[in-house]
């Protein structure tokens, strides 16, 4: 373990590795990479701080890459104790100078120091995957010396916590929810999350999904993504669901809908993508039949009941990498990645030309809590409309796509309520 005051990492001499797949993931991120260069020109953060609490994986390192052209002053920790690539992590302190305070596997105590440590940095934005700096920030406000102009945030999760912090009155500073822009949710949540939870799956077990029974839990964005994905492995898809809209979409979509204790029974694959707590509980391990694998793709370790899955096994072994075997009377569960998000602790998390989107998202809010923080609340703020299509302009672009624009006569038609048939 390398440990100085400017960082803490595995191991620096990583970085050569790192850096490579850093480069990797670029040449996929074409939008940031057009985002940066005008940054470097700009300048437009200079004199500014920037905490980022993220996984920190090779796309991340992007977007830091980004924002320290622009002038940031870049402090990076981990958003999950389980999804730091050391390598990136030891490209990012010395090849390019970012202050990152991250181990993967690092222990709960060492996971909140890290946040500490980023907080300490004195933020003037700060960047959230989960709202844990937020939190912690807010927890220990009257500590607060300096002047927070805003922050973003990545994930589901995160946004409800902070919607809720905000409808108590507790929130502090204006927020912008990245998740919740279109070029985030649609394309990230649902193809990234799609992909990456089954690769992540495949990697830590090397199960064939063809002829499985799969449950998905939850079918918000991420659950439409893993159920598609999963169906597209040759799965027999299960759906569950809290939401009758939602439940009912996923009929219409041609998956099977039932409850989880009927699912329980049957199932051979169980994926949690809800973002709430003990969504597979202790009844649901007494009904599972033999050799159940459970898995989670929520942001947090809490989907799964292991408190009572602990109290419940007689015996509990590691039998391969992110693979722990509890044996119940006559009967085998394993759970994957220790419950934590198993896209990014077994796999390497999603794909860089989906995360081009979500961080560009990141960078073009920075910028505009940075211009426009004076005349913000303290509210989480929806991301302008007119970002959200840059970027999808942008990606097309990328892409080589062209698209159509409305002629005169049809904007003056979509604008009028008088003419009909």
């Amino acid at each position: 373990m390398v440990k100085t005051f400017e960082y803490e990492i595995k191991d620096i001499s990583l970085h050569l590795e790192g850096r490579k797949r850093i480069e990797w993931a670029s040449k996929d991120m074409p939008v940031l990479n057009m985002i940066s260069q005008r940054f470097e020109k700009e300048k437009i953060f200079k004199g500014i701080r920037i905490s980022a609490c993220l996984h920190v994986t090779t796309e991340t390192a992007n977007l830091m890459i980004t924002l320290k052209k622009g002038g940031a002053d870049i402090s990076l920790c981990a958003s999950n104790p389980l999804s730091t690539q050391d390598d990136v992590a030891a490209s990012l302190v010395k090849d390019f100078g970012v202050r990152v305070f991250a181990i993967k596997g690092e222990d709960n105590k060492t996971y909140y120091s890290h946040i500490a440590s980023v907080i300490k940095h004195k933020p003037h934005i700060t960047m959230d995957d989960g709202a844990d700096v937020i939190s912690t920030i807010h927890k220990n406000w009257k500590d607060v010396d300096f002047k927070i102009y805003g922050g973003t945030e990545e994930t589901t999760t995160g946004v409800i916590r902070l919607r809720a912090m905000m409808k108590d009155g507790a929130l502090k500073y204006p927020v912008i929810a990245v998740n919740d822009s279109m070029t985030k949710h649609m394309f990230d949540n649902r193809y990234g999350t799609g992909q990456s939870t089954i690769d992540g799956i495949l990697r830590a077990t090397n199960i064939l999904f063809c002829g499985k029974k799969v449950v998905v839990l939850g079918y918000g964005w991420c659950g439409r993504g893993v159920a598609l994905r999963a169906r597209g492995m040759g799965a027999d898809v299960i759906v569950c669901e809290v939401d009758e809209i939602k439940a009912l979409e996923a009929v219409m979509d041609g998956f099977r809908v039932m409850s989880m204790d009927e699912a329980a029974k049957i199932g051979d694959v169980f994926i949690t993508v809800t973002g709430n707590i003990n969504v597979i509980d202790k009844k649901h391990f007494k009904m599972m039949k033999d050799g159940a694998i459970l898995s989670n793709s929520g942001h947090f370790n809490v989907e799964i009941n292991l408190k009572e899955l602990e109290k419940m096994a007689k015996v509990k072994r590691n039998v391969r990498p992110f693979v722990d075997e509890y044996i119940l009377n006559g009967k085998r569960i394993f759970v994957l990645a220790q419950g934590r998000l198993i896209n990014l602790s077994a796999a390497e998390g999603h794909p860089a030309s989906v995360m081009d989107m979500s961080f560009a998202n990141q960078a073009l809010s920075a910028e505009y809590i940075l211009k426009n923080y004076n005349n913000l609340e303290n509210k989480v703020y929806l991301i302008p409309q007119s970002i959200d299509r840059k970027i999808a302009r942008l990606k097309l672009k990328s892409m080589g796509i062209k698209i159509d624009k409305l002629t005169p006569l049809q904007k003056k038609y979509l604008s009028m309520w008088e003419e009909g048939t």
